[in-house]
């Protein structure tokens, strides 16, 4: 399992060198520099390039990205804004939380909606409860975030007052943007996990369960689920990285200060070094995610830990 980890940590390395170049090319080749969009359009073009100078702009694509490559891999610096001038971490670490929690409270009630009405939903299959279940996990999924976010920030804000429609100063500024992201979230899982266990309970060992004289409950607690949760750990896992990448949706919609409304002003100011930093930050965090999904797979299926055991090896 040690060796299983450590080798899955060097492969991120390469991971990360590709993510950073692909990145830095992208933003390399769309229109603009630096110095115009922060200048204007009016400014001379002497400043103009004295300040893409000053940001080492002027300098050829590749020494740019080896530059950068090296302050990161050699001091950990992730550089400066060009906008605030401030150091990136900081941008980060100041938004960060929000996005951390935004994306914690609704995955954590997505997971638990969804998984939850997916058993359920099988347990009853072709029942009014199951076919219930299911249409609205469809209109759920269809529906498209912002309209969603709008609507309930039209109702409870708007209507009823009870809860603000931006910022996220308080607790109570989470409740809707944590709603539109679990929603959609939660129709997927609840799927997924009707799917998984409706798939898994025909297999032979629960036949064998149930000749056995294992009860009901047992059968689906103890031998369906735990077989049929690794599609949904997948995609739960996967999902999270994913919003920690910041649910845009849900903050632009409600002006919550988080990492997609960061990149996403970043990218519009081309201020590169935002752009790298955060995504490098989240690029991070993605992979390790997945690393601990995987490895929570041995948890869930013996036979997948075996694969680990002897550096990914069966032993014989």
């Amino acid at each position: 399992m040690y060796k299983y980890v450590a080798k899955r940590l060097l492969y991120m390395i390469p991971v990360l060198l590709g993510v950073a170049f692909l990145v830095f090319t992208i933003l390399s080749l769309t229109p603009g520099d630096p110095g115009s969009i922060i200048l204007g359009i009016t400014a001379k073009p002497e400043d103009i390039a004295a300040l893409n100078a000053e940001f080492g702009y002027d300098k050829p694509f590749f020494i740019r990205f080896f530059n950068y490559i090296g302050d990161v891999v050699l001091h950990f610096d992730l550089g400066n804004s060009y906008q605030s001038r401030q150091p990136v971490i900081h941008d980060i670490m100041a938004r960060f939380p929000n996005t951390f929690l935004l994306t914690l409270i609704s995955m954590s009630a997505a997971s638990v909606i969804g998984i939850s009405l997916g058993i359920l939903s099988a347990v009853r299959q072709y029942t009014a409860l199951d076919q219930t279940l299911v249409v609205v996990a469809l209109i759920f999924a269809s529906i498209p975030g912002f309209w969603l976010g709008l609507m309930l920030m039209l109702l409870f804000s708007m209507k009823l007052g009870i809860l603000p429609s931006y910022g996220a100063g308080s607790l109570k500024a989470f409740i809707l943007p944590s709603i539109t992201v679990c929603m959609t979230s939660a129709a997927g899982l609840l799927r997924l996990t009707r799917s998984a266990m409706l798939e898994t309970v025909r297999q032979e060992y629960i036949r064998t369960a149930r000749a056995k004289g294992a009860s009901q409950k047992r059968i689906i607690w103890k031998h369906a689920l735990r077989n049929a949760l690794l599609p949904v750990v997948t995609t739960l896992g996967t999902s999270f990285g994913a919003s920690l990448g910041g649910a845009i949706i849900a903050e632009t919609v409600f002006a919550m200060p988080g990492m997609g409304t960061l990149i996403t002003t970043a990218i519009r100011q081309k201020d590169i070094p935002v752009v790298m930093g955060a995504t490098l930050f989240l690029a991070v965090l993605f992979s390790l995610i997945i690393l601990i999904v995987d490895v929570l797979y041995a948890f869930i299926d013996p036979r997948i830990k075996a694969k680990y055991q002897n550096g990914g090896k069966r032993r014989e």
